[in-house]
Order: C-alpha cells, then sequence, then structure tokens
C-alpha cells in the first residue's frame, strides 16, 4: 500500500467516526424547515442587510456560478461588503504551520481584517498531523458564522470532514479543496492553489505571492461571496 493510500485510508476511517457526531450535531440543531437554528449558517436576513453590495464585476448576477466553478472578481469589487454585526468566526490552523512564512501572513491577515471589522475570532489549532481531524470538528462545534481555514495541512482534513457538516459554512484562503460542497468556499490566486496531497496546486505554488496585501484581498473577496450565497466555489483574486 502507498504512502498516500495509507493516509486516505486513515482519514476516511477517521472521518467515518467523528462524521457520525458531528451529523447528530447538525441534525439536532435543524429546523423542521431543514434550516439551522443557530449559528453556522450566514444566511440570516440580518446578515445581508447589513453586509453591503457587491460591486459590479464580482460575478455576473445573470448567471450564477455554478458548483465548483472559478469566478475572477474584478479588484476593488468586494469592497463594498463588510462583515454583518455580531459576526463571529472560527480561524482555523495547524501550531506547526506558526513558522511557515505563508500561513503566518494568513494569519495575520485575518487578525487584521477582524479589528477592522469588529469580528470575534476564536482560535482552533490542531496540536499535531493526529490532531487535524478533531480540530475540524472542534471548529465546527464552535457554532459560528463562519470557519475561515489557513494553512496546507488543514486541506485534507477539512476536506474529509465538511460534506458531513453542512449547516457549517467554510472559508480556504490561499488554498482550495479538490471536490468542495456546497458549504467551502476558497479564495485563491495564481502561486497558491494547494489542493491536498497528491492532487497537486492547480497553479505553480510560490510561497512568495503570500503577501499581506494579497492575503487581506483574497481573504475579503471570499468573505463576500459567502455573505452573498455564492458559495461551494473558487474566488480566484489578481
Amino acid at each position: 500500500m502507498t504512502r498516500l493510500a495509507a493516509r486516505t485510508t486513515v482519514l476516511l476511517t477517521t472521518v467515518a467516526l467523528v462524521g457520525t457526531g458531528v451529523a447528530l450535531l447538525s441534525g439536532c440543531s435543524a429546523t423542521p424547515g431543514g434550516t439551522d437554528a443557530g449559528a453556522g449558517t450566514g444566511t440570516s436576513a440580518t446578515a445581508h442587510a447589513t453586509a453591503g453590495a457587491l460591486g459590479a464585476g464580482f460575478s455576473d448576477p445573470t448567471q450564477p456560478p455554478a458548483p465548483e466553478a472559478t469566478i475572477h472578481p474584478e479588484p476593488g469589487s468586494w469592497s463594498g461588503v463588510h462583515a454583518p454585526d455580531d459576526y463571529d468566526v472560527v480561524l482555523l490552523s495547524d501550531a506547526g504551520d506558526a513558522d511557515d512564512a505563508p500561513t503566518r501572513t494568513l494569519l495575520d491577515a485575518v487578525a487584521s481584517w477582524a479589528a477592522d471589522e469588529d469580528v470575534t475570532v476564536t482560535r482552533v489549532s490542531a496540536t499535531d498531523a493526529d490532531d487535524r481531524i478533531a480540530a475540524v470538528t472542534r471548529a465546527i462545534d464552535e457554532r459560528s458564522d463562519l470557519v475561515i481555514s489557513v494553512g496546507n495541512h488543514m486541506v485534507d482534513p477539512l476536506a474529509a470532514v465538511s460534506p458531513t457538516a453542512l449547516h457549517q459554512q467554510f472559508l480556504v484562503v490561499g488554498a482550495e479543496i479538490a471536490e468542495p460542497t456546497s458549504n467551502v468556499t476558497a479564495a485563491d490566486w495564481t502561486g497558491g492553489g494547494f489542493r491536498g496531497e497528491g492532487l497537486g496546486p492547480s497553479s505553480h505554488y510560490d510561497p512568495s505571492t503570500f503577501t499581506e496585501e494579497r492575503a487581506d484581498r483574497a481573504l475579503r473577496a471570499g468573505l463576500a461571496a459567502v455573505l452573498h450565497d455564492l458559495r461551494g466555489i473558487v474566488v480566484w483574486v489578481r
């Protein structure tokens, strides 16, 4: 058995165990109409009312993007969108990536954005490789409006767990999930694009492209998409 096959088997076995608990959480929180009764959906009327409007060129409103599609928003077309009142997020990462320059840039971008937008951020970090699946589950358990995932090491665990927690919205910044469900949106650029072990990047991976300015643009563009129901897609920034 190859290393990738062995890793995949471990991931699938682990998520089968934790997925039961997540599915129960999702089921318990649903209303009779199928809508989540608590946080983690990001679709409330209040959120839309206070989030602001997308600018021209973000996407074609007459042709909404298909699932897993990639959109290329015009620069600045997301600048009118801001976090709704009382918005809270979970920032998901791997503790081992704290000294990784691209991940550090993304972590700092989220902290700076949260301070500007008065957003409550709860940090959830995997302590080691064996804790990554459990860390995704802990992030879901926080029942936040949005889980923002940064760092390549969290891509595979998030891909494994997110389909069992459709009530929770995720935003992956600086990477992608190869086959995202409707609750996983990615914000990426040329030079990012890691999609998981064995899959390779969707563009040539270049750590030098993880600049403070680009990370901020991707984060804000991705959030704008999530808040306006453009989900399960890739938001590609220039």
